[in-house]
């Protein structure tokens, strides 16, 4: 290993570190509190503001390990459907794009350190503004590590760190307002109004070549924070505002339970925990036609409640349950293809759904409410795939293995720890003893303590790999957190919503044609987003709309969410789709075609969530 390739691997291992370690006291602080609350009657020394410092930290060092390994999420619809060649070519503009445009975040964020925060103590000791430097060097790290991933040779290298520099020219009215702060040089103002006119002027064309980009698969968050740029910019606003929003948004404590949870579903998902639940479930309802059915669906959605990713459920069970399915019980291929892919989502609709949770908090609607509210459309989707394969079983005869009451008491034994954690989590959350976010720290401990000290599953020093692949999911998603907010100040400081709930009530009078309009446009954007980008980017402009035609914001919850599980599995770019095609090693063409009776059970589901409201709001109201 030569001295440079040395060094470039020590930098990793503390960035890996580094991020591994903010998240491990995320963990404790919020467990910590809760212990010393519930046993001492006082809390841990300022946990709240310390809780979500190390939330920034963890979130800026996740965005910059994401980078790192090229795994930020967006469309890429031309990636899915082009040449390697067209491939290149869209990747190279994609990078110098994303460059230019965190670039001029980096800079913006020097402004509001210098300016725009206090510098209040957290615990009586420590700045804030020693966690907020993370952002503009956070930034400033992706920026030069989209400029290095560039897939340019050559002379061309240069290209995209040419694109930092054009980047660092235009922030140059920021940087001034940095240096002089209130009080620029005529010549700074005269400077700062050329690039607020130029910004007027290329506002419409670089938003449709953001567009473009978002759909050539350049990272969402920065196409995010592109937009917000050139529209906080044209309309005459201060771009600083940008990462004022980021660190408004990494800095609250609703958003806590994403890693917390996300840490939790792969520490289930590294261990042996869904062998122990299948051969467990096996041995309780193989007897009957179907039985493996059941245990599919309710393995499959137990994981993904605590994923929130479906990618997670289908890439770390779908090998066992296929074989299971095919070589044990003798399923058609065809239909266990289509019913892993189909259960891949299933599950997010139930506590402590990662999906119901950012709803809530994008919305402020309660999310104890929303729990509640998708346990009976989350049900009747499982019951309904159930039914489905039970009367499969029946018409191709599956072989139904004898109940052994001691095989069934063996494996309730074994995966009992895991058979309880949904039911303490429940138990904790509804009787109010703990917070969301104290619960999801207290579910890390609970599965650390189950799959590395009682199973032994995961050794201790395997865990900060587990961390690792935890952390693409943590740093994509909380990297759209942070610029879907700057890009929802805008939307909100222009009233677009309300302006749009105004013009679709003034024509579309019907409430079931807005519904119908609202499924079909979720379905299209299920279909191209991730869950997590389409709550955040969507929801805020779809809510208000609800609000103006009398929707309840629990049951419209729930059927933003409903929809967006069906989307997973909507051809042509559904991600479920792609990722049974890796998993299971067959064309993309192949996997549509098995996955169709289970996209229309769960079309149908969709509509009878969505007419039906009193499946959403009907349990609600006793809470």
């Amino acid at each position: 290993m030569t001295a440079e390739a040395g060094k470039k691997s020590l930098l990793r291992s503390a960035e890996n570190w580094l991020c591994i370690v903010s998240l491990v006291f995320l963990v404790l602080v919020p467990a910590a509190d809760a212990a010393m609350r519930l046993f001492l009657k006082t809390g841990f020394p300022d946990a709240g503001g310390l809780m979500i410092h190390l939330l920034l930290a963890a979130g800026i060092l996740s965005g910059m390990i994401t980078t790192r390994n090229d795994e930020h999420l967006s469309i890429g619809l031309v990636q899915n459907f082009s040449t390697e060649k067209v491939k290149r070519r869209v990747s190279v503009v994609t990078h110098i794009l994303s460059a230019f445009v965190v670039t001029l975040i980096a800079w913006a964020a020097v402004s509001f350190i210098r300016i725009g925060l206090m510098g209040r103590l957290i615990s009586g000791i420590i700045p804030d503004r020693f966690f907020a430097l993370i952002i503009p060097i956070g930034y400033a790290v992706i920026a030069f590590r989209f400029a290095r991933l560039c897939p340019l040779e050559g002379p061309y290298k240069i290209i995209p760190y040419l694109a930092l520099v054009l980047g660092t020219f235009c922030a140059l009215p920021i940087i001034g307002k940095a240096l002089w702060l209130f009080e620029p040089p005529a010549f700074a103002v005269s400077l700062s109004g050329f690039f607020y006119d130029l910004a007027w002027y290329l506002k419409i064309p670089s938003v449709i070549v953001l567009i473009l980009a978002a759909f050539a698969g350049m990272p969402l968050f920065a196409v995010m924070g592109g937009l917000a740029l050139i529209l906080i910019q044209a309309s005459g606003g201060e771009i600083d505002v940008i990462p004022n929003q980021v660190y408004m948004a990494l800095t609250q404590d609703g958003i806590v339970p994403i890693p917390l949870f996300t840490i939790t579903g792969f520490l289930l998902s590294e261990s042996r925990a869904g062998e122990r639940l299948v051969k467990t479930f096996r041995s309780l309802f193989g007897w009957f036609p179907g039985g493996m059915i059941v245990v599919t669906v309710l393995i499959c959605a137990f994981f993904t409640s605590f994923t929130g990713a479906s990618g997670v459920t289908i890439l770390a069970l779908g090998g066992l349950l296929f074989s299971v399915l095919t070589d044990h019980v003798k399923y058609p291929e065809r239909f266990s293809v289509g019913l892993l892919t189909s259960t891949g989502s299933i599950g997010l609709l139930f506590p402590p759904s990662l999906p119901i949770i950012l709803v809530g908090a994008t919305t402020f609607t309660n999310i104890l409410k929303l729990f509640v509210g998708g346990i009976i459309p989350g049900i009747i989707l499982v019951a309904s795939v159930i039914a489905f394969g039970i009367a499969s079983s029946v018409k191709v005869q599956v072989p139904r293995e004898p109940f052994s009451a001691a095989a069934a008491v063996r494996g309730i034994r074994e995966s009992i720890f895991e058979i309880l954690l949904p039911l303490f989590l429940v138990a904790g959350f509804f009787t109010g003893l703990l917070s969301i976010v104290e619960l999801g720290a207290v579910s890390v401990i609970y599965v650390f303590i189950v799959e590395v000290l009682i199973h032994r599953d995961i050794a201790l020093k395997d865990l900060g790999a587990v961390f690792s692949k935890a952390v693409p999911i943590i740093g994509g998603v909380l990297s759209i957190i942070a610029l879907s907010m700057a890009l929802s100040y805008y939307i909100i400081d222009t009233q677009a919503p309300e302006s749009l709930a105004m013009w679709m009530r003034s024509t579309i009078d019907s409430k079931i044609v807005f519904l119908l309009l609202l499924n079909l446009a979720l379905l299209v954007v299920g279909c191209l987003m991730d869950i997590f980008s389409a709550i955040l980017i969507v929801l805020p402009l779809v809510s208000p709309l609800g609000a103006a035609y009398g929707i309840d914001p629990v049951h419209l919850g729930i059927i933003f969410i409903t929809n967006l599980e069906v989307g997973f599995l909507t051809p042509p770019v559904g991600l479920n789709l792609f990722l049974a095609s890796y998993r299971f090693k067959m064309p993309f063409s192949q996997i549509c075609r098995y996955v169709l009776p289970f996209l229309l059970i769960q079309l149908a589901v969709v509509l009878l969530v969505t007419y039906i409201p009193a499946l959403s709001t009907f349990l609600p109201q006793f809470f």
